[in-house]
């Protein structure tokens, strides 16, 4: 995901770059380019940023159930479409009468640039308050020295964004008004924005590759292993675990995922999931999917329930993917939800 916020960015950049130089618009190949190749790619950044703060703080993220957040990219690459469809029709012979394309397009960039602006800060607040209400520590060894190194720089991350959007906000405004657009180019053309954004990706690329270097090896000075976790530690978090699960029914509950537990039980995420894997040989999807089918089990045999489909009996129990429940019960049981379901019946006659 940071690759990809890089990639966005240096597109950005040469995008500024050959607006500046006019090869956009001097260049066959430029004019190729301008019409439908999308290089400012600027509404998935927003979304990026929020789920690699995420991910670098949650072992078991994925990304797919989010993928509606990335919906809003049509915004950018909306003109590349209306050029498509432009040229299609024309010759196809469904446009007769020459339509002022690039005049709609340059209206359209600069007034695109409020949503990118407003996707971008509202994202960058939710980092900034999940980062606020993240446990700072664990409970264990190493793991906290970890957790508190990934923490700093994820918020310094979100800062220096801040402070770009600062900027951008500064030129977007005098920018958006077309009595002072012009005149904002003529003087200091995309200088205030290209500057600040070629430093940002250079800082973004070094700096997150130091500090993925150096957490393993802060791990092992402070533990030598994070296996090393106290046997006490071990039994309390295995006693919170089970509770949250078995008395608090907490699988019920379809968004639950390893930081929602860690707030639950006030046990850090990384203590969590080392007890989980190295004690319980377990990942922490594997423990709570383990739970969710062990109530359908019970749920699917239940006279009262026998108007309801397997798929929403699941889902009442923790489940919100038919694929991820199929695929669940048939590794624990050996045999898919309507096998079993039709066993058991048979045995009750």
């Amino acid at each position: 995901m940071l690759a990809f916020m890089l990639w966005f960015f240096s597109l950005a950049c040469l995008d500024l770059r050959l607006f500046q130089e006019s090869i956009l618009y001097t260049t066959t190949l430029g004019g190729f380019i301008d019409a439908f190749i999308p290089l400012m790619i600027i509404m998935p950044m927003g979304p990026l940023l929020y789920f690699y703060i995420r991910a670098s703080l949650e072992p078991d993220f994925r990304l797919r159930p989010y993928r509606k957040h990335f919906y809003s990219v049509l915004l950018d690459v909306l003109p590349q479409i209306a050029a498509v469809i432009y040229i299609g029709g024309i010759l196809i012979g469904l446009i007769k009468k020459a339509i002022p394309m690039d005049y709609y397009r340059d209206v359209y960039n600069i007034y695109v640039d409020i949503p990118r602006w407003l996707s971008l800060t509202i994202y960058l607040w939710l980092s900034a308050r999940y980062l606020a209400a993240f446990p700072s520590t664990a409970s264990a060894g190493g793991v906290e020295t970890e957790n508190r190194v990934t923490l700093r720089w994820l918020r310094q991350f979100v800062r220096v964004f801040l402070v770009f959007q600062f900027i951008w906000l500064l030129y977007l405004i005098p920018y958006v008004i077309p009595r002072y657009s012009n005149r904002l180019l003529q003087l200091v053309d995309w200088y205030p924005v290209f500057i600040p954004l070629a430093v940002l990706i250079y800082w973004l690329g070094i700096k997150a590759l130091l500090v993925t270097y150096n957490l393993p090896v802060v791990i092992r000075k402070t533990t030598g292993s994070t296996a090393a976790i106290p046997a006490d530690v071990v039994q309390q978090t295995i006693a919170a675990l089970k509770k949250a699960m078995e008395q608090e029914t907490l699988y019920l509950d379809p968004s639950l995922n390893l930081t929602g537990l860690s707030r639950h039980t006030g046990i850090a995420p990384k203590t969590i999931s080392a007890v989980l894997n190295q004690h319980l040989h377990t990942s922490f999807n594997e423990f709570v999917n383990e739970y969710r089918i062990r109530e359908f089990k019970k749920r699917v045999v239940a006279a009262d329930l026998q108007h309801l489909t397997m798929t929403g009996i699941a889902f009442d129990c923790g489940f919100n993917s038919q694929p991820t429940f199929q695929r669940t019960f048939k590794q624990l049981t050996g045999m898919s939800p309507s096998e079993y379901r039709k066993s058991v019946i048979e045995k009750q006659e």
